[in-house]
């Protein structure tokens, strides 16, 4: 070992010895403050680290090492441990960021962990020298392997370094007030060049359920694989174990009033309104018979269930959203003012930022007067997105390249 030329054995080795110093700094310093790296720092450190790979290539003939990194032993050596170091991050539950953890090697932080970003600057140390041999002197002919490995190389550091200046905070607006201030995943209150208007809230719910559940428990029934009936539009009966279900009413939007002997349920076009069904309930074994008011209530009225026996009532859960969206006016510094409609995966993109549809007032569902947005900034995702572009061009080079040859070789 360690006799020219070096091979994997030695590529192993040197992994193995980033791996150990890692978890010295590990034990000694603690994670990594990848905060500490934020604009303009991060920018300084890939200039210099930029002039630093350049530096070890034009001395590689004289200091075998930095010839050695170039080689593909030391890529697939490095590749391997990084390889190697991801496997142990998805088997292992990572805590997020900034969060004290129990674990002195820092696995269960794996992106800020000191022999995670060891190994990882060394491969791409290696594809950074890889790419300035192959590359000089250019050749036509290495255009698709430059674009590949170049993309990689670019993909690779802007989404590292660029972690820093990526900015993810939540804001709760209020139907008809305008907020320009977000908390971050600590709590502290930040002020934005942004503000957000909260026009309008809406639910689209999926149909009301009907089910049954156990009196003494109140688990549903069957405990292991529950039935329902959805009582979708149309729908006026059907069966629950060894009930016949026959809907005689149904109040989409309704209320509860209180007798002096009952419970009923009236039209209510209002906020807080709830759904309602009178029903009759007809056990097919005894020809036992229960009707009455089910709902599953809201904020605002309480949910009513059906007894049918001493051992089984018949509900109706929460209905679940289907699709909810707010309708938004959102106002910059710079004067303009943007209206449209935000829901969950199709965020809106203004001045650098992606505004995603997060939550809402659940205790109130469709009614809730407040909406949840998630607000992202990563400045440096141009730059990420240019690196993937290139290596797609760059399989495209290999697919047209790999086509010109066949063509060659049939004539």
């Amino acid at each position: 070992m360690w006799s020219k030329p070096w091979s994997y054995k030695e590529g192993l080795v040197i992994g193995a010895g980033l791996l150990v110093i890692g978890a010295l700094l590990q034990m000694s310093v603690g994670t990594i403050n990848w905060s500490l790296f934020a604009c303009p720092v991060n920018v300084i450190v890939l200039v210099v680290y930029l002039i630093a790979l350049i530096a070890m290539h034009l001395l590689r003939k004289r200091i075998y090492l930095f010839g050695w990194l170039s080689h593909y032993s030391a890529a697939v050596s490095s590749l391997v441990w990084v390889v190697g170091m991801t496997v142990i991050m998805g088997l292992i539950r990572q805590a997020p960021s900034g969060h004290a953890s129990n674990d002195m090697l820092g696995f269960s932080q794996m992106i800020s962990s000191w022999p995670f970003v060891l190994l990882y600057f060394w491969m791409v140390t290696a594809l950074g020298l890889t790419i300035l041999r192959a590359g000089f002197p250019f050749r036509i002919g290495r255009l698709s392997f430059l674009l590949n490995h170049t993309g990689l190389f670019v993909a690779l550091i802007t989404a590292t370094l660029g972690n820093a200046d990526m900015q993810r905070l939540k804001m709760t607006t209020r139907m008809g007030n305008v907020e320009w201030r977000a908390t971050d995943d600590k709590g502290k209150l930040i002020e934005l060049p942004l503000a957000i208007e909260l026009k309008d809230f809406t639910i689209d719910e999926y149909p009301p359920k009907l089910m049954l559940i156990d009196n003494e428990t109140g688990g549903v029934l069957p405990a292991k694989s529950p039935v329902h009936l959805l009582l979708e539009e149309g729908v006026s009966d059907g069966h629950l174990l060894d009930w016949e279900l026959s809907v005689e009413q149904s109040i989409p939007m309704a209320a509860s009033v209180t007798t002096e002997d009952t419970l009923k349920f009236t039209d209510f076009h209002s906020m807080g309104a709830t759904y309602a069904v009178y029903l009759k309930a007809v056990n097919r074994k005894n020809q036992q018979t229960k009707e009455g008011w089910v709902s599953c209530g809201s904020f605002l009225f309480p949910y009513k269930a059906l007894r049918l026996d001493s051992l089984t009532s018949l509900v109706m859960p929460e209905r679940e959203p289907q699709r909810f969206a707010s309708e938004v006016k959102v106002y910059t510094q710079e004067g303009t003012i943007t209206e449209g409609t935000i829901e969950v995966n199709r965020p809106m993109e203004i001045e650098g930022w992606k505004i995603y549809q997060l939550s809402y007032d659940e205790s109130k569902g469709r009614w809730s007067d407040i909406s949840v947005f998630e607000l992202v900034r990563d400045p440096w995702l141009p730059v990420v997105y240019a690196g993937i572009i290139m290596m797609m061009l760059g399989a495209v080079c290999l697919f047209v390249n790999a086509q010109k040859r066949k063509g060659e070789d049939k004539e």
